[in-house]
């Protein structure tokens, strides 16, 4: 016998589980039969793929027994089983990543807690909320050899142990009498497990009636199944109530809150499929992660086929949760396959297409759902504006964006209905300070005009927007594009003689600035601000190159354009006083750096121009 430390985050897990208070504690039930069903999924799908296991002759199922007198609870599964390492690997360690966000999220809140212990997949491990030891027995399928591992919460041991038959038997010594009893068992399953594909089995007490000739009944102790054990997925939608799919949720996602919605599809014809699928109403864990677990799981005619194929959904949509069952695939369905197999790239489109109109049913008819959806996962909704993705138009259709002119969020539909009569673009405006980008001199005119500007202050905007193209044959412009319309344009007051010495003068700020800008030229957008920085229609502006950074690329340095306001008193005495145009130039272009948020390249130099020109000035 080996006795083994648990690794450090998952002491500190089991200490806070142990010491903390939490009003739900009966989920762990959830939590081990979910694992016995995987258990038993991953089995099923190698007795049909794999000739090894092949001859194996065993009925699926999972066993619930109660001993009082020892106060033990054992749930045992005749599924793939675990050797000593698998059984060090699955429960001395948290292999999931996210366990250091999890310690720092429990705060003795029990809901949110108890929704946290599924959300980051630490399942087995709330079973110390109601245990004292855990002993794990365990064979290998194929195997022929067992081990039990035994725990009291502070560390652990591994030992050769004796079983008959292949799968592994979880004993919970209990602390106290609260889940010690049949009848509450019994309840806990049909609450969170009566949809589990396979059959659960107890013994329970039932009242069985008196015989003829008998005066009393008496109670027997029956082993009988206690859960429905049908696919919920395959079931007509007319049988099934909210509460059901509800419950089937928390089951497949280890989540403890209510889902925003499900979408139940069952399709024939051509092509014979069912899909489940779940948008849940709290961010996993691993939502920004690259190594991100899949939230749907494949199965074939009911059978278990993989949890872990991100090919299902585009990785916009990896929010999602749910089932796909398809009719016709193989059984022994390889990863390469399901990239490259025609009736899964079929099902997969139909069903981007249903989710995604299933998203905007919502934001039709619930704005207030949808508003929570969008907080939750609209940063990842907008990866797929990214490229050339066939849903861009649907997607745009999904988008809120904040809004130079209204409070709340606006759609691309809202911003269309309220466009002036003769306006031809979609504006927006990039960056990553909400203040910065409402105050900016790039927005003065459309401001003075009444357009409206969408505000778009998230990383992920600086790719996408730029790439979004149109929205219903309407160009989506940035207001810091060399290649503005003229409909923003203001009006132009100076005459032909004005306009020349305004050309000259911009040419000397030009030169003067000499390599720091691309240009310099005559603004029509701004009405207030003597100066601001836009960049060619052809170049990445601050907000990418500043993403571009952020993920370790070396961007070229690009050269804005310096765009001064002809209306502007400052150039008339510019015009006058020449002999101040050089450091009035270099104040001008950092100012206008430092409007839009980007750093100033030597500050030092700044200062000294600005004493100056104050000194002046006084």
């Amino acid at each position: 016998m080996a006795k083994h430390e648990f690794q450090t985050e998952v002491n500190d897990l089991l200490n806070l589980m142990i010491h903390s208070l939490y009003s739900n504690k009966e989920i762990f039930l959830r939590e081990l039969v979910s694992n016995a069903s995987d258990a038993l999924d991953k089995l099923g799908y190698l007795a049909l793929t794999d000739d090894a296991y092949k001859s194996l002759e065993y009925t699926p199922k999972i066993e619930l027994k109660l001993d009082k007198t020892a106060k033990t609870l054992t749930i045992s599964d005749n599924g793939i089983g675990m050797d000593d390492k698998d059984l060090a690997n699955n429960l001395g360690t948290i292999a999931r990543s996210g366990t250091k966000g999890f310690i720092a999220n429990m705060s003795g809140d029990a809901k949110k807690d108890s929704s946290l212990i599924g959300q980051f997949g630490v399942g087995f491990y709330s079973a110390f909320m109601v245990a004292s030891k855990i002993e794990v027995l365990s064979r290998k399928a194929l195997g022929d050899k067992a081990y039990k591992w035994t725990s009291d919460a502070t560390s652990y041991e591994i030992e050769d142990a004796t079983k008959e038959n292949h799968g592994t038997d979880i004993i919970l010594y209990l602390n106290d009498d609260e889940f010690a009893d049949a009848f509450r068992i019994e309840n806990i399953v049909k609450k969170y497990s009566n949809h589990i594909p396979y059959p659960i089995f107890m013994d329970v007490e039932e009242y069985v009636p008196p015989r003829e000739g008998e005066k009393e009944g008496s109670y027997q102790t029956i082993n009988k199944q206690i859960n429905k054990a049908s696919a919920l997925w395959r079931l007509p939608k007319s049988s099934l109530k909210e509460e059901d799919y509800n419950e089937f949720y928390k089951q497949i996602s280890h989540d403890s809150a209510n889902p925003l919605m499900h979408i139940h599809t069952k399709a024939e014809g051509k092509i014979e499929y069912s899909t489940l699928f779940y948008v849940p109403s709290v961010e996993p864990f691993d939502l920004f992660r690259v190594d991100y677990q899949s939230g749907v799981k494949l199965y074939v005619k009911r059978v278990f086929i993989t949890d872990d194929a991100k090919e299902l959904l585009p990785p916009y949509l990896r929010f999602v949760r749910g089932v796909m069952d398809v009719e016709d695939l193989p059984l022994n369905v390889s990863r390469e396959i399901l990239q490259e197999n025609r009736i899964l790239a079929t099902v997969k489109d139909q069903s981007v297409k249903k989710i995604l109109g299933e998203l905007a049913n919502m934001l039709a008819n619930d704005r207030e759902k949808y508003v929570k959806f969008w907080g939750l996962f609209g940063k990842v909704l907008k990866e797929g504006l990214y490229g050339f993705s066939t849903n861009k138009e649907e997607l745009l259709k999904l988008c809120l964006f904040k809004s130079s002119v209204r409070d709340g969020l606006v759609s691309l539909a809202e911003y269309k209905e309220a466009m002036k009569k003769d306006q031809k673009s979609i504006y927006f405006i990039g960056g990553q300070n909400e203040a910065m980008l409402r105050n900016s001199p790039l927005i003065e005119s459309f401001k003075t005009k009444g357009i409206e500007v969408l505000v778009c202050d998230e990383e992920i905007d600086s790719i996408v927007m730029p790439m979004a193209g149109e929205f219903s044959s309407l160009a989506i412009k940035a207001v810091n594009s060399s290649d503005i319309d003229e409909e923003i344009a203001g009006e132009k007051k100076e005459n032909e003689k004005n306009a020349s010495e305004l050309a000259l003068l911009a040419a000397k700020i030009k030169s003067a600035l000499e390599n720091e800008v691309k240009d310099v030229k005559i603004s029509s957008r701004l009405s207030d601000s003597a100066a601001c920085l836009i960049f060619d229609k052809n170049d990445p502006d601050f907000a990418m190159q500043t993403l571009f950074k952020q993920m370790g690329h070396e961007a070229p340095k690009v050269k804005p354009i310096l765009e001064i306001n002809p209306n502007h008193e400052l150039f008339a005495k510019l015009a006058a006083n020449e002999m101040a145009l050089s450091d009035a130039a270099h104040l001008l272009l950092d100012m206008a750096k430092i409007a839009e948020g980007m750093p100033i390249e030597n500050p030092s130099d700044f200062a000294k121009r600005l004493t100056k020109m104050m000194v002046k000035a006084i």
